[in-house]
């Protein structure tokens, strides 16, 4: 995917290369983001990263490039996008899960991944990504199955 400068701002919220975490194969889909160390509940982990970009850049980005079902996009509901794909970090990495154990918490200038509870050493970290499409074509809908395998699943990462 490919923005112009012009387009596109990183964020302004950094992230320290957290010892506490690695990205590795995931047994649920593609990479996940794994505890090194016990987590305690409520503990900010890190932050999204990427370029800021518009909605409209977004769209064109997501339809040029064919990846259907799959982007590392994250709404701020303001008209802009965080674009983890272009300078992200390891967050762009944390997988959906309908029994999530971390959750994303939004301010004018920063997404924060956050604990829901303790996390032990090994599990992975997973947030609901709940998300919203405005098409009923049983195609598109299915590019979002969730494959979490919890006991709750609800078989799809759109929002319920």
């Amino acid at each position: 995917m490919s923005t112009s400068k012009k387009d596109s701002e990183k964020t302004s919220a950094g992230t320290r290369g957290d010892k506490r975490l690695s990205v590795r194969r995931s047994g649920v889909h593609g990479k996940g983001v794994f505890a090194k160390a016990a987590l305690p509940a409520g503990e900010t982990l890190l932050d999204y990263e990427g370029d800021r970009i518009s909605w409209e850049q977004a769209c064109a980005d997501y339809a040029a490039a064919g990846t259907a079902g799959h982007t590392f996009y994250f709404d701020l509901g303001d008209g802009t996008v965080i674009d983890g794909g272009s300078n992200g970090n390891a967050a762009r990495f944390i997988n959906h899960g309908c029994e999530p154990n971390c959750e994303t918490e939004a301010d004018e200038d920063r997404v924060r991944i956050i604990t829901l509870r303790d996390i032990a050493v090994g599990d992975e970290l997973f947030i609901d990504y709940n998300l919203v499409i405005d098409d009923d074509d049983p195609e598109e809908r299915a590019l979002y199955a969730c494959a979490c395998g919890a006991a709750t699943c609800r078989g799809t990462m759109l929002a319920g």
